[in-house]
């Protein structure tokens, strides 16, 4: 996946436009019965992380945080920043028991 500076200015904010009507509608279905909310939500964030600096600054201080919640959200997100801490977590715990 390209870098934020590498991608054309106007996919970056038809993605984030995007991005931000999948919340709105997340927040529209959430009431109603059923999971949809939810993988909309995921969708939206999904959007708006990859393509808002502003966005990524704010997630990282929420983390900080809360670093259980941040953890878990960015694990069901299937974050490449968190894919990669796992794999490195994992390599660190074996190298300690060896």
């Amino acid at each position: 996946m390209p870098a934020m500076s590498q991608r054309h200015p106007v996919s970056r904010i038809i993605q984030l436009t995007l991005g931000v009507l999948l919340l709105i509608g997340a927040a529209v279905m959430g009431p109603l019965p059923g999971p949809g909310g939810v993988f909309l939500f995921a969708g939206g964030m999904i959007l708006i992380l990859r393509n808002s600096r502003w966005a990524q600054v704010r997630w990282a201080r929420l983390k900080r945080r809360w670093p259980r919640t941040g953890h878990l959200v960015d694990r069901t997100m299937r974050r490449q920043s968190a894919l990669r801490r796992h794999a490195r977590n994992r390599a660190d715990q074996r190298t300690r028991s060896r």
